[in-house]
């Protein structure tokens, strides 16, 4: 049963700027999974944002509690590419209490705007 769904989108160049701005903000926000491809490269800005969106559309389905923590909810890609969600700590218990136990995730980015939307099932 879907619990909740999340959803947000992420102007690429604003936040590419925000990262120039900030560097420290890149290690803040994503886990080193996150930052690199599977190959050891650097991701983009277009798919950093993604993901940045994708931990905003979870932290929207569950309510959008001030204390989550941003390295608790991870997109991680299988073998083929598909982006999928690991949460812990804080993410992980605030979703065990609104009961779910399973993440379903879109990633686009097009045009300059980067998006992602979670559906949370029970």
């Amino acid at each position: 049963m879907i619990v909740s769904v999340g959803m947000d989108v992420v102007l690429v160049e604003r936040f590419e700027a925000a990262l120039r701005r900030t560097p420290l903000l890149r290690d803040r926000l994503f886990t080193d999974a996150e930052r690199l491809t599977p190959a050891g490269n650097p991701r983009s800005a277009e798919s950093l944002a993604a993901r940045f969106a994708a931990k905003e559309a979870v932290a929207k389905a569950l309510g959008a509690p001030g204390h989550l923590a941003w390295h608790d909810c991870e997109v991680v890609s299988d073998v083929d590419g598909r982006p999928w969600l690991t949460v812990a700590g804080t993410v992980a218990q605030t979703a065990a209490e609104l009961g779910i136990v399973r993440w379903h995730l879109s990633l686009s980015h097009d045009g300059g705007i980067a998006s992602a939307m979670v559906v949370a099932e029970s």
